[in-house]
């Protein structure tokens, strides 16, 4: 009998490729073997992201290439789609099987009857259930890994769906995050990236409480100790939970690198109170001023939803002009998409559509604006860079600690090595090339 045969894909955050990856390997404990989306498979499994109307219309595309890879292969559908509109995923042509939010990490008991349904059959909680935590983390995938340590969100944004999709917050316990990391590290992954859902939050409900064991910086200073990992990165983290200890602590720390990205959805304290953020605009000026009095060269990165109901030419203004003005690195720009059963889908001041691209485009070209800047900041400085592992036209790409991304010509000796490289000029794509220095070994 032959092998059966598994196949992948992920749609939306960083934790979402964590989850997959953890998915997977519980298929590769059952005897399956893991092949590329592209390639014939038994079975494809796609986990799903609902954040905008976009990830969704995506959805049906990647079933599709499914099809026409293995028009017989049973096709399961999970994660924030999946356990929001099962049913609506399940009347998909082609979708046998959606799983919901606590069932994806007991996919493969599902598994034993593999025959084709006209109709998706369903198998999703009510979110009040998902109050339990499965550790994850991706690995085998890239030069980096990405390590959940905390999952759900308690906060009540008006335009999000993620507490629908996932349940409350909570974390993974201090003890696992941390064998979590030195199992990576003793994969030879040089970088592991944090992930969550609101990763400042943890530590609520380490132990099936919902009051706080550890803190992020209890977690950070812990991580910062074990053995064997070269970069820890923190990913998305909310200004109002980003405190100065943390950046100071980062500054000094062994491992973490001089990266942030800090979502502020909005420059105007109108428009955050109306998305219901818990802070205002000052607050994150403050961080910003923090993390560059104590690391001028930190890379800081920004999230920003552009034609949120309410949102005037002058509300826009405001954020354009906030933005303009803060020493930031990038933008990550959204345009604002209306989800069910959020608030703001309700809301009054409703922005045209039309209005919505025409903001986002300002913003992306800011963003350009804003990126170029940062790089010629960091012409002239010695910094290190982990190569990855795709051979691109002939190229080699990495990435700087403080995420200045570099290109070489393509060396497969350089893959998932750490280089110490002298910055020199930025060419016409917008990457950075660089000298490298004669001390430079790899690590």
């Amino acid at each position: 009998m032959s092998t059966k045969k598994v196949a992948f894909y992920t749609l939306g955050c960083k934790l979402n490729f964590s989850e997959t990856s953890t998915i997977a390997r519980s298929f590769e404990n059952e005897g399956f073997e893991r092949v590329d989306f592209s390639e014939k498979a038994d079975i494809y499994v796609i986990n799903t992201c609902s954040v905008t109307e976009n990830a969704d219309k995506r959805f049906k595309t990647i079933v599709k290439q499914s099809q026409n890879a293995n028009d017989e292969a049973f096709l399961i559908a999970v994660g924030c789609y999946a356990q929001l509109k099962p049913e609506e995923l399940a009347a998909v042509d082609g979708v046998d099987l959606v799983l919901g939010a606590t069932e994806k990490f007991k996919i493969t008991d599902y598994l034993n009857d593999l025959t084709k349904n006209d109709l998706g059959e369903v198998h999703s909680c009510e979110i009040n259930e998902a109050d339990f935590y499965v550790g994850s983390y991706s690995i085998g995938d890239r030069t980096r890994a990405f390590l959940k340590v905390q999952d759900g969100c308690d906060y009540k944004c008006t335009y999000c769906t993620i507490p629908l999709a996932r349940g409350i917050s909570r974390s993974d316990k201090l003890e696992n995050v941390l064998k979590n990391a030195s199992e990576i590290s003793q994969q030879g992954i040089k970088e592991i990236v944090l992930t969550g859902v609101n990763i400042g939050d943890y530590g609520k409900g380490e132990f099936g409480n919902k009051k706080h064991e550890h803190t992020f910086l209890d977690l950070v200073k812990a991580l910062d100790e074990v053995e064997g990992i070269e970069r820890l990165r923190i990913s998305s983290i909310e200004p109002n939970l980003l405190k100065n200890e943390t950046i100071d602590f980062v500054s000094k720390s062994r491992t973490f690198v001089p990266h942030f990205h800090i979502p502020l959805q909005s420059g105007s304290d109108a428009i955050l109170k109306l998305m219901r953020r818990r802070y205002m605009s000052d607050l994150y000026v403050d961080r910003v001023k923090q993390i560059r009095q104590v690391m001028p060269n930190a890379c800081i990165g920004v999230d920003v939803i552009v034609g949120f109901p309410g949102e005037t030419d002058e509300y826009f203004l405001e954020t354009y002009n906030f933005l303009n003005e803060l020493d930031i690195s990038y933008l990550h720009v959204f345009t604002f998409s209306e989800r069910d059963n959020t608030p703001a889908a309700e809301m009054d001041g409703v922005v045209p559509v039309k209005v919505r691209k025409k903001r986002s485009k300002m913003l992306r070209g800011l963003s350009a604006k804003k990126r170029r800047a940062f790089y010629e900041s960091q012409l002239g400085n010695t910094l290190t860079v982990l190569f990855e592992g795709e051979n691109k036209e002939g190229y080699i790409h990495g990435f700087t600690e403080n995420y200045v991304k570099v290109k070489a010509p393509w060396n497969p000796g350089k893959v998932n090595t750490l280089q110490k490289i002298r910055l020199t000029e930025i060419d016409e794509d917008g990457l950075v090339r660089f000298d490298e220095l004669p001390e430079a070994v790899a690590v």
